[in-house]
């Protein structure tokens, strides 16, 4: 039998949404496991603060591409930077994402296509374009962040969870078909984690509330979304496949 190993020494993973909160967590992680990593966000600033940070802890390879994930035609351009950079693209955290929420009758179609553009549409475009290279190896690793709301809800939030619950989906679809290939698709779905994104969404009193519904009493912080997925993204979760990784200090446990 193999040995459990969270080791990742040799791979080389993709991150978006790098440049901050969870993917820049994430990406900082991966490399202190042992992974060459490439970060993708639209500002420089916080790609080049994410790539400064890796490299002055880690003696991993890190590398940063600007790119913008509401556009889908970025995706495969991007790819092919990262396999340029790093040689091959093992790892693909497809973490980009927003929220902007709006009553029903009030959701714009420029916020509703930006979001399923974003939220969605990239994360496909870029599975596509990273995956013929991870069928030549008959290795890969495609992790999706969703969202607990995928599979439960707040007001004013349908475009979100719409897009958060079709990444699930997707990633079911994929995860049966790639599997033969040596490729395990999954979702983490965090629950209340504090970044930028809901911090400035929400008043403290909406905080406050949001920390009382978890098991925990408190907030996530970015840190501990890298756990979950270094064991999707590492031979310790190579029998995992198809899974939607709930992360939520307890919050979806609670019925009132």
């Amino acid at each position: 039998m193999a040995r459990v190993s969270f080791d990742l020494s040799g791979r080389s993973a993709l991150i978006t949404g790098g440049g901050r909160g969870i993917g820049r967590a994430v990406a900082r992680e991966l490399a202190k496991a042992g992974a060459d990593v490439v970060v993708s966000a639209r500002s420089e600033d916080q790609l080049r603060a994410t790539v400064d940070e890796i490299r002055s802890v880690t003696d991993r390879q890190a590398e940063y591409i600007v790119a913008d994930m509401t556009d889908r035609s970025q995706a495969r351009p991007m790819v092919e930077k990262a396999t340029q950079k790093l040689g091959k693209i093992d790892i693909l955290f497809n973490n980009a994402g927003s929220n902007v929420p709006q009553p029903v009758e009030e959701i714009t179609d420029k916020v509703w296509d930006q979001l399923i553009e974003l939220n969605f549409s990239s994360c496909m475009a870029l599975t596509r374009a990273v995956v013929p290279q991870m069928k030549d190896r008959g290795w890969g690793r495609v992790i999706y962040t969703a969202s607990i709301m995928a599979v439960t809800a707040n007001p004013q939030r349908s475009a979100y969870c719409g897009t958060k619950a079709a990444l699930v989906g997707m990633a079911h679809s994929q995860a049966l078909e790639l599997g033969p290939h040596g490729i395990t698709v999954n979702c983490i779905s965090p629950g209340p984690v504090a970044t930028e994104l809901p911090m400035s969404l929400l008043s403290k009193e909406q905080q406050d509330t949001f920390a009382g519904r978890t098991a925990l009493g408190r907030w996530g912080e970015p840190d501990e979304m890298a756990g979950p997925v270094i064991f999707l993204a590492s031979d310790a979760g190579s029998y995992v496949t198809g899974a939607n990784l709930v992360v939520d200090g307890g919050c979806t446990i609670k019925t009132f």
